[in-house]
């Protein structure tokens, strides 16, 4: 549970220290400001929440890896769920309405991790997973969306070194392949789930791993 403690805290810790305007400036994701970010991890704490308050008596369906889907197109923006997103992140109106949402929701979803038993079998979206490989799931969820809050932001502060390096570990296991060695652990990640284009250069790198990417996490 530690690993998803210490990413999650440093995200929402990342998210406390912005600025009001740095709420207006783009994120790292698609079509969304900073303020439509933090909204949607406001929904991510919910999730964590109901996710951990659903105990499931089957046998699980999914791990950390396979929870993860592969889609086929980057987002855009357009889909009815993200321009929903960019709504609700507008009525709230003062970013530091926003602020103190995710710092409720998220310090409870923090604690709920912490309590929970990784053993325990627990449903979302149709699937059973162990509390632990769910978490373990949301490291790599929390990491990218630290480095989508800070993409225009370059004083803040990054992901945590063992998150990043987790990230790319469950990154390289669902894309088969490793990253060069020659990649620190966040251009592997932007490069790898198509958040940044490589360079001529790092393309030439990548060899055949390249082949495979980006990988779109659905």
């Amino acid at each position: 549970m530690e690993p998803f403690a210490r990413s999650w805290s440093a995200l929402c810790a990342a998210v406390a220290e912005l600025r009001d305007e740095d709420f207006t400036r783009p994120s790292g994701c698609t079509g969304w400001l900073v303020r439509d970010l933090v909204c949607h991890l406001v929904i991510d704490a919910q999730d964590v929440l109901i996710t951990l308050a659903t105990p499931a008596e089957t046998e699980p369906t999914r791990d950390a890896l396979s929870y993860w889907e592969l889609a086929e197109s980057p987002p855009t923006g357009d889909d009815p769920l993200d321009a929903l997103i960019v709504r609700l992140a507008a009525a709230y109106e003062q970013p530091g309405l926003l602020k103190f949402h995710l710092d409720d929701v998220g310090s409870a979803a923090r604690r709920a991790a912490g309590l929970a038993d990784p053993d325990l079998r627990v449903g979302t979206k149709g699937q059973v997973l162990t509390a632990g490989d769910y978490l373990t799931a949301y490291v790599l969820e929390s990491t990218l969306h630290h480095l989508d809050l800070i993409a225009h932001l370059p004083e803040s502060t990054p992901p945590p070194a063992d998150g990043l390096a987790r990230s790319r570990e469950m990154l390289e296991q669902l894309a088969g392949a490793a990253f060069p060695a020659s990649f620190p652990d966040t251009d592997a990640l932007l490069i790898g789930t198509g958040r940044r284009a490589p360079s001529a250069a790092e393309r030439d790198g990548l060899g055949a791993v390249g082949t495979r990417l980006p990988l779109i996490l659905g």
